[in-house]
């Protein structure tokens, strides 16, 4: 009686066991688990972390890194498929379609600063840039102050443009500020001539001089409204295991050999669709980043670029 017994509370805390075993997935994970999917955010225009190839294909560094996370998702949920869903972000979507769960991590070329980590959280350093404007070097606009009293663009919903109206003010430059919907937009508006120039992540900018039909007509400014300042992958704030999981993927493709490998493949390579190279070695602060991964490195250590 006494063995049945022993056997009975064995089973019964198996059974419990079994149950909390269960239960441990919480947030996003068991969200994927339970529906055998993950959505990534990507961008139409981010070159080259993230844009639309000739066949409308995502492609870039930070989606490759978030398909190097999913494999991770994919392994760490023991699943032996997971289908990626992908959908399209802009700068002024992609933080509400994070929190309201529509997509699961932005692959984009979003800044990590204080004010955006109140909202979201962001996983380990994937790049370091700069905020700065283009022109065209007909126009002879050799720094900030040379701005003054002129119609200049960026893109909606992004750091830049929140530096651009400080420095407005600031300066008492008296710019006419327009925002534009996406980065393609504010360049071509600097093309056509209805803006003198564009602000804009200094890297951002190089890709779509690159792409332009006349490169050599643009010149990128040496002052910039920032220090050198983070990239990361987007997720949700307060969902600890999802959390674990992006950093330690990562952290382990950053530190890996395969780290370098991928920013070579996208700037410093020729990239689709139209054969651009970057040419844009990685720096001493990105390699020190991708040695010791953080969430929240320190801008303030970097020297400007």
């Amino acid at each position: 009686m006494k063995h049945l017994r022993m056997m009975g509370l064995g089973l019964a805390a198996a059974l419990c066991a079994g149950q909390a075993h269960a239960e441990e997935l919480t947030g996003t994970l068991k969200n994927i688990k339970e529906t055998g999917a993950i959505t990534l955010g990507f961008r139409d225009s981010s070159i080259p972390f993230s844009y639309l190839d000739d066949s409308q294909k995502p492609i870039g560094f930070a989606m490759d890194i978030c398909y190097k996370i999913v494999d991770a998702v994919k392994k760490e949920l023991k699943l032996d498929k997971l289908e990626v869903k992908l959908n399209p972000v802009t700068s002024s979507t992609r933080i509400p379609l994070l929190a309201n769960g529509t997509i699961d991590l932005e692959c984009g070329s979003t800044t990590n600063n204080a004010d955006r980590q109140k909202q979201i959280a962001f996983t380990n350093t994937h790049f370091l840039t700069a905020s700065r404007f283009v022109s065209k070097k007909s126009n002879k606009i050799n720094s900030i102050d040379d701005l003054k009293g002129k119609s200049v663009v960026s893109t909606s919903g992004t750091t830049n443009i929140k530096q651009l109206t400080e420095a407005n003010a600031a300066r008492n430059l008296g710019v006419n500020i327009i925002p534009a919907k996406d980065h393609a937009e504010a360049f071509l508006m600097v093309e056509t001539d209805r803006a003198v120039a564009f602000v804009m992540d200094d890297i951002l900018l190089a890709s779509l001089v690159a792409g332009s039909k006349e490169p050599d007509a643009y010149v990128i400014s040496t002052d910039a409204f920032s220090k050198p300042e983070p990239y990361g992958i987007m997720l949700r704030k307060d969902d600890p295991a999802f959390k674990k999981v992006v950093d330690g993927a990562t952290a382990a493709l950053y530190q890996s050999g395969e780290g370098q490998k991928l920013y070579d493949k996208w700037f410093m390579q020729k990239i689709p669709p139209k054969g651009l190279n970057l040419n844009t070695p990685i720096g001493a602060e990105l390699k020190h980043e991708f040695a010791k991964p953080s969430d929240s490195p320190d801008p303030a250590s970097y020297t400007a670029k």
